[in-house]
């Protein structure tokens, strides 16, 4: 299972600029649905369903940049809160600096969404049918806090520590 764990994140940047003169479109959107980001009771800040998402749809991706697992792991040392996903066992992506709303997707130990790791990229899919406004949650199974941090997703069966 990929590790994942969350970070305090900067202020959202503006939107992407027009394509430049070169004639390039700029990068799909890979949100699929209107993923809101807002105060999570979770922990920081949460990504919320803009919208209602079908049960087994893709939502989105989480894109950041491309570093070594050994980076990701230097990076992540002695932070309570990081953005990076391990996607394989050399490669991992640092969505730190990314304005892709699913980096905030909190833990819970019930979720309504899975994370899956497909060709290098971080994608989210619903679980369940979700409804507007609902938190998108995964369970994010192994990570660098290795059983030490306290798990507040409140959900019922909560195993306590991540």
């Amino acid at each position: 299972m990929p590790r994942i764990a969350a970070v305090p994140a900067p202020p959202l940047p503006p939107p992407p600029a027009a394509a430049p003169a070169t004639g390039r479109r700029p990068p799909a959107d890979p949100q699929k649905y209107r993923v809101e980001v807002r105060p999570s009771a979770i922990d920081g800040q949460g990504a919320f369903a803009g919208e209602a998402i079908p049960a087994r749809r893709k939502i989105g991706e989480i894109r950041g940049e491309s570093i070594s697992v050994r980076t990701a792991r230097q990076r992540a040392k002695g932070l309570q809160r990081i953005m990076i996903v391990e996607v394989s066992d050399r490669r991992a992506i640092d969505a730190s600096a990314s304005t892709d709303p699913l980096r905030y997707t909190n833990h819970s130990c019930r979720p309504n969404a899975v994370l899956r790791i497909r060709q290098g990229r971080v994608e989210i899919y619903a679980m369940r049918d979700v409804a507007p406004g609902e938190e998108l949650t995964v369970d994010y199974g192994e990570s660098h806090h290795e059983g030490r941090l306290t798990c507040r997703c409140g959900a019922m069966g909560c195993v306590g520590r991540l």
